[in-house]
């Protein structure tokens, strides 16, 4: 007797993210204290199309320290890294779509044609039901650096405040950057 296998629809993604990426393999503070550099806590808030928070959608960040050296080995640049700087974060957001992370400010990184990047974090934002990462970056709302950011330029003037992390009042140090899944402000992501 043979079985007859029916075709069923695909599986959607999650929500293990809480499982499967707490405790030790979630990595809030990506820069240790005495690091070298502008200490900023960065308040990450995930929105649907329906302006609902998305809970247990995962956000991961790469960024360069302070000089604007990345702690991985293609950076070759001759420039210091500190071993208590990780350059990556990874969180999950909680039941109000909410992760934070404990970095510095990143520096400069150069850019194509020998052009200069401003201070960003690269982000992926995982979620359910989405089968590849969406990826976007979060730039420091008044650094005079955006001007000239090649990568930003890329972006219509009109959609480059969904990549600008804002100061939060009050607090020094703290920026809020929310991430919106569609409706007018909706986050830009890159196809890379």
């Amino acid at each position: 007797m043979s079985a007859h296998l029916i075709p069923i629809p695909s599986q959607t993604v999650g929500p293990f993210f809480r499982i499967g990426l707490s405790g030790p393999r979630a990595v809030q503070r990506i820069a240790a204290a005495g690091v070298k550099g502008e200490r900023v806590k960065l308040v990450v808030t995930v929105f649907d199309a329906e302006d609902q928070p998305i809970h247990d959608c995962l956000i991961e960040t790469w960024q360069a320290n302070a000089d604007g050296k990345y702690n991985h080995p293609d950076d070759k640049q001759e420039k210091p890294l500190d071993p208590a700087f990780r350059g990556f974060g990874r969180q999950a957001t909680d039941q109000n779509g909410v992760c934070s992370f404990e970095t510095i400010k990143p520096g400069c990184v150069p850019g194509p044609k020998g052009t200069q990047q401003a201070p960003h974090l690269a982000v992926s934002v995982f979620s359910r039901g989405m089968l590849n990462r969406l990826p976007t970056r979060i730039y420091f709302a008044g650094d005079p650096a955006n001007e000239q950011d090649p990568i930003l330029a890329l972006v219509p003037k009109e959609r480059r405040a969904t990549l600008l992390a804002q100061p939060v009042e009050g607090e020094r140090g703290a920026w809020q950057f929310t991430i919106r899944f569609g409706g007018a402000d909706e986050t830009v992501f890159f196809d890379v």
